[in-house]
């Protein structure tokens, strides 16, 4: 059973940073309108991408991931893996 739920969480956050990608992509707009291009799509991206990730940084328990755990999580999520 918690070998269930493990495989059923790590799937969740891999599609979740899927759909953050996306998410993130869309919502790369300048003030203009325009779509951002260069260093100010990718620094949009990187922090666009810790904020959804920062979300989901929730252990098994509910409470919020700190330390090593989280450092771990973030970098796993903001990878995309």
């Amino acid at each position: 059973m918690k070998k269930f739920f493990l495989i059923a969480a790590l799937a969740t956050f891999a599609a979740g940073s899927a759909f953050a990608q996306d998410s993130c992509d869309t919502k790369a707009v300048g003030k203009d309108g325009k779509p951002l291009a260069g260093a100010a799509k990718t620094s949009f991206m990187k922090k666009c991408m810790a904020e959804s990730c920062e979300v989901k940084a929730v252990g098994s328990d509910g409470k919020k991931l700190a330390g090593a755990a989280k450092n771990s999580f973030m970098k796993k999520c903001e990878a995309g893996t």
